[in-house]
C-alpha cells in the first residue's frame, strides 16, 4: 500500500453555521505556487479518517487505505500564507464529514498545482462583471475580490443567494467592501425569511427573478447587457441552468476558449 501523504496542516476553522465552515490550510514544508483567483485545488483524507458526529450513514463505504479526494475553490488570495476554503457538509457524503471532524493542527492532503479556467483574466477590465453564487459558490469570488478585482475599471457585483442569512458566508466582509468601493455592489437574497429570528429586510426572491427588476438595475448602477457585462455563475446546478436560460434570452452566450462569450459557469 502506498503511503497516504497528508502534506498540509489545518491552521484555522471558522464555524459559519451548523452546516458551513471556513477552513484555512497551510502547506507543510512546501509552497503552493502562485495561482489565479478563481482556481481550485484538491483536498483529501483517507477513508480511515473519522467522520463528524453530525454526519448520517455514509452513502458509500470507503476503503480505509485509499485517499478520498474532491476539488474545492480557493477563497484566499495568492499573497496569503494560508489557503482558505468555504465548505458545506454533505452529511451522507465521504469527504466533507471527515473534513468537519478536523481540528486545528490536524493534517490534510492538498494538491500542489491549482487549476481551473473560472478566472477574470479573459475579461477586459473595462467590462462590468456580475458574480452570482449560491451556497459555497461565493468562494472563488472572495479570492477575486481579495486579489485585484476591486481595482478593475468596470463595475463589479456579487449576487449571493441562500436559504437563510446565517448561510451567507462572508456577509460582513462583503458588506464592508461594498461600503468602501463605489464600483462594487453586494446584493444578498434569502428564500426563507420566515425563519429569521431578527427578521430580514433584504430581497427574498430566487436570483433569476431579480435579474430584470428595474430596482436591481438601479441598485447596481448599470443595465447588464451582452456588450458590456460578463456573468459568472457558481453554485447549485438548478440556479446555473435557470440563470443561463434567462441570460440566453438577453443575448448572452456561453464562454468557450475558441468561441468567447459572456457566461462563465462553475458547477459543483
Amino acid at each position: 500500500m502506498a503511503k497516504i501523504e497528508l502534506n498540509s496542516l489545518v491552521t484555522n476553522i471558522i464555524k459559519v453555521s451548523a452546516s458551513m465552515r471556513i477552513i484555512r490550510v497551510k502547506p507543510d514544508e512546501w509552497n503552493l505556487p502562485e495561482f489565479k483567483a478563481g482556481q481550485f485545488v484538491v483536498l483529501g483524507l483517507p477513508g480511515s479518517a473519522p467522520r463528524s458526529s453530525d454526519a448520517t450513514e455514509e452513502f458509500q463505504e470507503q476503503d480505509p487505505d485509499k485517499m478520498i479526494r474532491r476539488a474545492y475553490s480557493i477563497a484566499s488570495s495568492s499573497t496569503d500564507e494560508y489557503v482558505e476554503f468555504y465548505i458545506s457538509i454533505v452529511r451522507s457524503g465521504s469527504l466533507t464529514p471527515r473534513i468537519f471532524n478536523l481540528e486545528i493542527g490536524d493534517r490534510i492532503y492538498m494538491s500542489q498545482k491549482p487549476t481551473g479556467m473560472f478566472t477574470l483574466d479573459q475579461v477586459d477590465e473595462n467590462q462590468n462583471v456580475v458574480l452570482i453564487a449560491t451556497g459555497t459558490g461565493v468562494a472563488p469570488y472572495m479570492s477575486m475580490l481579495r486579489t485585484d478585482a476591486l481595482h478593475r475599471k468596470g463595475r463589479i457585483v456579487i449576487i449571493q443567494g441562500a436559504a437563510n442569512s446565517w448561510d451567507l458566508g462572508y456577509f460582513s466582509e462583503l458588506k464592508l467592501l461594498s461600503n468602501m468601493f463605489p464600483k462594487f455592489t453586494y446584493y444578498p437574497t434569502i428564500t426563507e425569511p420566515d425563519k429569521e429570528p431578527a427578521g430580514w429586510s433584504g430581497d427574498t426572491r430566487f436570483i433569476e427573478k431579480i435579474w430584470d427588476d428595474p430596482k436591481f438595475i438601479e441598485k447596481i448602477g448599470f443595465e447588464p447587457k451582452a456588450d458590456n457585462t460578463h456573468v459568472f455563475l457558481c453554485g447549485n446546478p438548478n440556479m446555473i441552468n435557470s440563470m443561463k436560460e434567462t441570460l440566453y434570452k438577453d443575448g448572452f452566450k456561453d464562454h468557450k476558449r475558441r468561441d468567447p462569450g459572456q457566461i462563465h459557469a462553475e458547477e459543483f
